[in-house]
């Protein structure tokens, strides 16, 4: 009994500590987020954070987004504070957050910096490898306190990602342009993680070796690439009209053979875990692209 009591002392005395212990998370800066207690008023400075957020199982904690935070059907009901490449200062501090979950390459930078400034916990995401989506939910779920569910669907996507590597992984190369639009023309490159969506479904991304995360291109760079299948987005489930516009060049492989595809960018531009959606879509349109390969004599 008195070695209960001495116990149960001990738990009390140390009680203040626990209660004051910090928080920590570490960002894909490199920064170390250290708060006080889980987060229970988050602003998300991008889309795919809103959805991610839901998806780590803290949605209610949701107080403040950006435009086009529309998935699932609850992030539009959220107050928006501007866009992600512009957002509200003020707007975000009326909502008074205890943390800001910033996009490295999407938000500015100095706007970033004001918020810290101002003494606002951000925490700033930059998930570049399908593996990060995974790891952006478990961070998520620490940060919210809601790691059982946060853990659970990292788990899932993992599972997922796996399945896919074992079914694509040993499939012959296909040579990739993504188009992420027309006028400029823009593309996809190392950083980006479309390229390793495009990597995982054995695709090679003809524009992959260059540095910049959305590199502007020249038609006559695409055609000296001649890849063999051109992928469109454009800004939703419609597919884009200009797609077609290749067709004039007749001597590109990805003409040839018909290989001109549509997929929406809500399930590949985000990085969320709806990518794996979108993931087995390029993989099932490159499968396709094989089928139509000449046959060998």
């Amino acid at each position: 009994m008195r070695r209960t009591c001495r116990f149960l002392l001990s738990l009390w005395a140390a009680a203040p500590l626990l209660a004051g212990a910090d928080l920590a998370v570490r960002d894909d800066t490199g920064q170390e987020i250290r708060l006080k207690a889980p987060a229970r008023r988050i602003v998300t400075l991008a889309p795919h954070a809103a959805e991610s957020l839901f998806a780590a199982g803290a949605g209610d904690r949701l107080v403040g987004t950006v435009n086009f935070s529309d998935y699932p059907e609850a992030a539009r009901k959220v107050p928006q504070v501007g866009g992600y490449d512009r957002f509200d200062l003020e707007a975000v501090v009326a909502l008074k957050p205890d943390l800001v979950i910033g996009w490295q390459s999407g938000n500015a930078p100095a706007q970033l910096d004001k918020l810290k400034a101002l003494g606002v916990p951000v925490f700033v995401l930059q998930p570049n490898r399908l593996e990060d989506v995974a790891g952006q939910l478990e961070q998520m779920g620490r940060l919210a306190g809601t790691e059982a569910v946060a853990n659970a669907a990292a788990a899932r996507f993992r599972e997922r990602l796996a399945g896919l590597r074992k079914a694509y992984g040993g499939k012959p190369p296909v040579r990739v342009f993504y188009q992420v639009w027309k006028t400029p023309l823009m593309t996809v490159g190392r950083p980006q993680i479309i390229s390793d969506l495009i990597h995982l479904c054995s695709g090679d991304n003809v524009f992959g070796k260059l540095d910049q995360m959305a590199p502007t291109v020249s038609v006559e760079a695409v055609l000296a690439a001649d890849p063999e299948v051109i992928v469109a987005s454009g800004m939703g489930d419609d597919r884009p009209e200009w797609l077609d516009d290749w067709r004039q060049w007749k001597n590109v492989t990805a003409v040839k053979r018909q290989n001109l595809f549509h997929i929406s960018p809500y399930i590949l531009q985000r990085h969320t875990p709806r990518l794996l959606d979108g993931a087995e879509r390029l993989c099932a349109v490159l499968e396709e692209a094989r089928t139509r390969r000449p046959k060998a004599l």
